[in-house]
């Protein structure tokens, strides 16, 4: 009768753990990056109302930035003391651009948990969605999204 395992039993079982276990840190770390997307993307809404209000109380207009600024600059513009930044990694910024008239404007953020870069955009005109088209340059103009 035997009363200990073979080395051969201990080897696949350890084997075993370690293949489970891989797979776990795998879907852990899968959950988190769409768990830190949506956070951006919560923010993002936060900051349109933000903006919408501002402009309710000044004719209409947002803060006017032709040129993409960081979200930071636009927690100045608004007067807001505090500003959310990247959950993943405070260095990254959201983004803000208008019109050259302060009529119409772009919010955006990088999304993590996409195969290629791609952008989470706010705008103005109440659209929201997944763009792979960097909004820098869209001079406050909805980009067209997925």
């Amino acid at each position: 009768m035997r009363k200990a395992f073979t080395l051969i039993e201990m080897l696949i079982v350890i084997s075993l753990i370690g293949i489970l276990s891989a797979l776990a840190l795998v879907s852990f770390t899968g959950a988190q990056r769409q768990a830190r997307d949506v956070n951006r993307k919560s923010d993002m809404k936060q900051y349109q109302t933000s903006v919408e209000e501002y402009a309710s109380k000044n004719e209409g207009l947002y803060p006017i930035h032709q040129i993409a600024v960081s979200i930071s600059t636009l927690c100045t513009d608004l007067s807001l003391t505090n500003c959310s930044l990247d959950p993943k990694d405070p260095t990254l910024v959201y983004y803000y651009i208008t019109d050259a008239n302060g009529l119409g404007y772009v919010l955006w953020a990088t999304l993590e948990n996409e195969s290629t870069t791609t952008y989470w955009v706010v705008c103005s005109n109440g659209k929201n969605g997944k763009t792979t088209t960097s909004p820098s340059s869209s001079a406050g103009v909805c980009p067209t999204l997925q």
